[in-house]
Parts: structure tokens; sequence; C-alpha cells
């Protein structure tokens, strides 16, 4: 696996709902450490190729910490405009334009994701051949997400939470916003990504159609647990992860990574 995987973990975002909108969201800490060594630690386990950190606000901070935490084990893209996911996705291009194996699109601020789970997601990715795998879960509150929708057990399409049907809202699989993706299928796609929608931003999750009309495969791949997945945007969210940390036994490896130094 070591061979044919980078790493692209974006960490440009500002933490707008946080108790402080100056500081790079990325770098609010869960039991005394920024949430983005966590992710770090989550791409580490599957032993890639490489690992981009895409980096935007403040990203002077979140680059000396990683330098400082994890020496020589990270390359970094610049979005210096926040332009959506799929241009942040996109500034890692120039970093790996002589890469020819699959990328794993990783969040900044969804720490909580065991080895495991990335492990056996990989795995399924591997087995399918897939063009681009999903990682979904089912929501014990799917309202505000993507929904997964499918023909039987077929993935068939991401629809977004504003734009989906009565039906489509009672879907509770929802989409992750983590993809395993092929580097030529990605960076190919993303050059077609338009920005012609209401926030004027470059969706990644439209990668998706693009591939489908391509006659790519894309599937959906289900972990067991929300609580892996859950993303960190606010105040709430943080002190949510922390008691996840703290008391649930589904992310112990995360306890003894607290009382480690990196």
């Amino acid at each position: 696996m070591s061979q044919s995987l980078a790493v692209i973990i974006l960490a440009a975002g500002k933490g707008t709902r946080m108790n402080n909108p100056n500081k790079a969201k990325v770098m609010f800490e869960l039991s005394g450490k920024p949430m983005i060594a966590y992710v770090v630690r989550q791409a580490e386990s599957l032993s890639p190729q490489r690992i981009v950190a895409v980096v935007g606000f403040q990203k002077e901070s979140v680059m000396d910490y990683l330098s400082a935490e994890f020496p020589g084990r990270l390359e970094y893209a610049h979005q210096d405009a926040q332009l959506g996911t799929g241009h942040a996705v996109q500034q890692a291009e120039s970093v790996l334009h002589d890469f020819a194996g699959d990328v794993l699109i990783l969040s900044g601020d969804v720490p909580l994701l065991r080895s495991e789970t990335l492990r056996s997601f990989a795995a399924a990715h591997a087995a399918i051949g897939a063009a681009v795998s999903v990682l979904s879960v089912d929501a014990p509150n799917p309202t505000g997400y993507g929904r997964i929708v499918r023909t039987g057990n077929n993935f068939e399409r991401i629809v977004e939470h504003k734009d989906a049907s009565e039906a489509e809202r009672a879907i509770t699989e929802i989409n992750s916003g983590i993809y395993l993706v092929r580097a030529d299928s990605l960076f190919t796609a993303l050059r077609e990504v338009s920005n012609t929608n209401v926030q004027g931003e470059y969706y990644l999750t439209d990668i998706i159609s693009i591939l489908r009309k391509r006659g790519e495969s894309v599937v959906a791949w289900k972990c067991s647990a929300f609580a892996e997945v859950l993303g960190v945007n606010t105040v709430e969210q943080l002190a949510e992860a922390q008691r996840i940390i703290e008391e649930d036994t589904l992310v112990a490896e995360h306890k003894n990574f607290v009382s480690l130094r990196i």
C-alpha cells in the first residue's frame, strides 16, 4: 500500500464558528493536541508514500506545528483563497503531479477516525477497483449532510440536503467527505468542476457525477459508527469530540495517542 497511496489533508479552513475566529480551525485542541495531529496519525497508519497538507488560513501556525511534530513527513500545498473543497484539493496537484496511485482525502477537522476503519476502507477500494470510493455512515440526525442515494445496494449519487426531495431527506446514510480516488481520475475531473452555484465555490463532490458520466466506477463504503466521522465546526462539536475521546471505547486508540509524545 505504501508505494501506491498518497494522502491529502484539508487544513485550510477558518474557525469561524469556534471561540477564536483568528485561529486556524485544525489547530483547536482535543486533549492538548491540535485536531490535525489526530488526522496526520490517521494518515500515517496506512504507511502512505506521500502526505500533503493543504493549508490556508493562518497557514504559518499550521505548518510550524506540523513541521515540529512530524519533521520531514509532510509536504504542503497552499489555498490562499477559500474557494471550496474542490479548489482545495486541486491545489495539491502541483505537489502530486508525478504520483500515479490512489489518493485518500481526509479532513483536518474530522479527528476521530480509527486506523482500522481506514484500512478496511482502503482494502475495499482496492478489491473493487473503483475510480472513487466514498466513505459513508448512517447518521442519527442526517439534517444538513449530503445523502447517499442507492439503487438496491449500488451507489447512484450524492444529493445535498438543500437539493434533496422529501424521500431523499429520509435517507440516513450520509457522505462523510472522505474519499479514495485514483490520482489521474481525481485531477482530470477537478479541471471540469465549475463554481456556478450559490456559494460560488468548487465542490469536491462534483467529481462524482463527472466520473460517473465517463463510465468510471464509484462506490460508497459504509463505516459502522457516526462518531468516527464527526466533523468539528463549532465549540459544541469540539466539546462532543472531547467527550467521545474521554468516554467512548470506540476511540480507545485516541486515548492512547494523547498519552504519547509524537
